[in-house]
């Protein structure tokens, strides 16, 4: 086993995530299995009770594990299935060691952070790492580590430690640590600023580790005469200095890293078994990524949510759409907009924002409710969902947006004006999403339905069932507490709302259709979690098929992409 230690300098949020990713990426370009380990220094348990704006999005996995976004992002890069052990948290392995203690197995001694918490990460490494991640089922020949936050923070220290000895325990040959920093350019001076980064690697060599590789990451293409500079303070060869700056897709980054000979230093530090050229699949992403920056046409997708300030919030709604765009030759435009400016209040507060909110909508060319919890702009999303129905603009809600199409509908249609989910209004007269049976009101840690589950379709007049490729079911990931009341479902299709799918007892309502809409989906579970790159999920792909006008033409196709 290979170990790639991923580590980040002078600023959290640096790209550390996409770094790991690409260099996952280009290794198994190389015909090599690669699994990943995201470290969280956090004394979370998971991500699982935070605000997206904590660390952005919560990212479910196939085991339910709610776990950080950068785990999406070595799902999405290197087409594997992580697991929820997958992330480590300070309060994981805290948990884990107190476990062992009160169990007696430390039989005595006074539990330390050296070293009872350092083995326990080391071990938790070292077994993980070995985790199969692949459809085949093989055990992964290299293991990319990033360790999130900052060298030098108090959180991190214990993990740093931990390196400082496994570095010895799996060999030189075997180990190497890759060290991502910043190389910030002021506008006063014009000048790429190196001082941070030397400070940084010294920081890191303090604490008993030195990089192998260090990536700069900067606004604009770094000049050789810094690369020069780097090497020299910072005691590495000038090849061992990569630069990364910002390009207008991640889908660039493995290339960026493999036209710096990437592949030969690793294949010589490692003692790798692979050829200095990558495989085919590298000149797939080479492709793709020209392909994304040559695209002229553009459709527009109105995102109505609540945690709109921050992009990350929604990371994985996002790469969905993007890959559903780009597997039909679109450039997206994806506009936020946040439910609570669509509201009466805020006419009334800030008739601008109000207007400019309802502009941005109405010109979208079609309209997604994501997933979400609280009341907060709930009647906004309501507003938005209206609009989509009414005016025949295509339409997909995910969880809670499926949820409150339900409620728009019974409200609007079914003339029940208090209908609501017991979520918001508890004493409702027609409850008609309600929290599940084994839904726990107590704690809030990982009490969801959580992880991939079965849905079937009950009928072959779907739309969806059409996208997915005729399917009898499929399997996608959950993350809800609530759920639509199966006992008021046919009020519903009476007039014309279908639950087209539901879960293996038939029980729970998965997918609703609206007939003679364009495109009026919604979804109880969240198919952005398995969209990749090179395979768009269907739910979004048929959103952008019917916002482009081409959905039809693509169905009459047998579900394939015009070249």
């Amino acid at each position: 086993m290979k170990y790639i230690l991923v580590t980040g300098g002078v600023i959290s949020g640096i790209g550390k995530g996409i770094i790991a990713s690409s260099i996952g990426t280009i290794l198994k370009s190389c015909g090599l299995r690669v699994t990943a380990i995201k470290i969280d220094p956090y004394i979370n348990i998971d991500a699982g009770t935070f605000s997206p704006y904590e660390h952005g999005e919560v990212f479910v996995l196939n085991d339910g594990g709610e776990v950080d976004l950068d785990l999406g992002n070595y799902e999405r890069f290197l087409d594997i299935n992580l697991y929820k052990d997958n992330n480590i948290t300070t309060g994981k392995i805290y948990q884990h060691v107190i476990n062992k203690e009160r169990h007696g197995d430390y039989l005595g001694k006074t539990v330390q952070v050296v070293p009872h918490i350092t083995d326990a990460v080391q071990e938790w490494v070292m077994n993980q790492a070995k985790v199969p991640v692949d459809d085949d089922k093989k055990e992964p020949q290299i293991c990319v580590i990033e360790l999130g936050g900052t060298i030098g923070d108090i959180e991190g220290m214990p993990f740093v430690e931990a390196f400082r000895q496994f570095q010895f325990k799996a060999k030189r040959e075997n180990f190497c640590n890759i060290h991502v920093s910043l190389v910030p350019q002021p506008n006063a001076t014009g000048e790429q600023k190196t001082k941070p980064t030397q400070n940084s690697v010294r920081a890191l060599r303090g604490l008993g580790l030195s990089p192998d590789l260090i990536v700069c990451r900067s606004a604009k293409p770094i000049e050789m005469a810094v690369k020069e500079k780097i090497s020299m303070f910072c005691h590495v060869e000038p090849e061992q200095v990569i630069f990364i700056h910002d390009v207008s897709s991640t889908y660039r980054v493995p290339i960026l890293l493999e036209e710096q000979g990437i592949i030969k230093y690793f294949k010589q530090r490692l003692n790798l078994p692979i050829d200095d050229q990558p495989s085919d699949l590298l000149m797939k992403w080479k492709k793709m990524a020209c392909r994304y920056e040559r695209l002229l046409k553009v459709c527009s997708i109105a995102l109505v949510g609540k945690y709109t300030k921050l992009s990350d919030c929604y990371a994985s709604v996002f790469k969905a759409l993007e890959h559903s765009a780009l597997a039909i030759n679109y450039k997206l435009d994806l506009m936020y907009i946040d439910s609570t400016e669509l509201e009466r209040s805020t006419e009334a507060e800030n008739s601008v924002k109000y207007h400019q909110a309802w502009h941005k909508l109405c010109k979208a060319d079609g309209i997604l409710v994501p997933g979400g919890f609280g009341i907060r702009g709930t009647e906004g999303k309501l507003q938005a969902i209206s609009w989509a129905r009414t005016k025949k603009k295509p339409f997909l809600g995910v969880c809670l947006g499926m949820q409150l199409a339900v409620v728009e509908f019974a409200r609007n249609c079914l003339n029940w004006e208090d209908a609501n989910s017991t979520e918001f209004d508890p004493d409702t007269k027609n409850p008609v999403v309600i929290d599940m049976p084994e839904h726990n009101p107590g704690d809030m840690g990982g009490t969801m339905r959580l992880g991939k589950r079965r849905t079937v379709f009950k009928t072959e007049n779907s739309v969806l069932r059409k996208l997915y490729g005729d399917e009898m079911f499929v399997e996608e990931r959950h993350r809800h507490r609530y759920e639509v009341n199966p006992e008021l479902t046919h009020y519903f299709e009476e007039k014309g709302l279908k639950f087209v799918g539901h879960d293996t007892e038939g029980s729970r309502m998965e997918i609703i259709e609206l007939e003679n809409h364009p495109y009026f989906v919604g979804v109880q579970f969240h198919p952005e979690f398995s969209s990749r790159p090179m395979k768009p999920s269907p739910p979004y792909l048929g959103l952008l098929l019917a916002a482009t006008g081409t959905l039809n033409a693509y169905l009459q196709r047998g579900c394939k992409l015009s070249p």
